[in-house]
């Protein structure tokens, strides 16, 4: 596995920040009964595009947890730097900043490694176990897989679709739910937004044709 120390170094240059505690998180924790008052229509995910609901693709679960650190340490600045290279990802994170805000990008980080850990504990709490990863899912070709398997019928890619399809449509809903209490509604919008753009600029980077951006982004 790559080494992380530049993309450490580019993501925590900015002073450290409690996860959900940057300027853009200022909205109260919402619970349920406010969240239902905020439901997307029918078939739609929160923060848009559609729901996933077939079986999930645990076996990209595995891969993308591996590439993280594994269970007990997973980080998703490691699974990056494991799947694309230490210099593709400092200049996308660079190009992230530069568009979003060093807050907003270090917010999404921690956001997206939040969200993996809670999913694997949610996903233990409803029994379901990860197989083991297979050899040739890693580096580059994960990278390939989560392009394609967050990518809907229409071309456009969306973070919800890849985490309904990651573990669950259901436990997904309850991340997000998690996240909210957490931090804020507005930090989940965040890292969904922000996922939106960068799973688009990969796409690009790996020369994948026909992938969209999603409106939020």
């Amino acid at each position: 596995m790559k080494t992380q120390t530049g993309i450490t170094v580019a993501l925590l240059s900015a002073a450290t920040l409690v996860f959900g505690g940057v300027a853009m998180a200022q909205d109260a924790p919402l619970g349920p009964e406010v969240l239902s008052q905020k439901a997307p229509a029918a078939g739609m995910n929160w923060f848009g595009g559609p729901i996933y609901s077939g079986d999930p693709a645990l076996e990209i679960t595995a891969a993308l947890v591996e590439a993280g650190g594994g269970a007990s340490d997973f980080g998703f600045s490691k699974a990056l730097v494991s799947m694309l290279g230490e210099e593709t990802v400092n200049a996308e994170v660079a190009k992230l900043k530069t568009q979003y805000g060093d807050e907003n990008v270090t917010a999404f980080i921690d956001g997206m490694t939040f969200a993996v850990n809670d999913g694997l504990k949610r996903a233990t709490e409803a029994g379901v176990k990860l197989p083991e990863m297979a050899a040739d899912l890693n580096s580059e070709h994960l990278a390939r897989l989560l392009v394609t398997a967050g990518t809907t019928a229409d071309g456009t890619w969306w973070t919800g679709y890849l985490f309904d399809k990651l573990l669950s449509h259901d436990i997904h809903v309850k991340v997000m739910m998690d996240i909210d209490a957490q931090a804020s509604h507005a930090v989940d919008e965040n890292t969904h937004k922000i996922l939106n753009q960068a799973m688009y600029d990969i796409a690009q980077a790996l020369k994948m044709q026909g992938v969209k951006l999603a409106p939020l982004h």
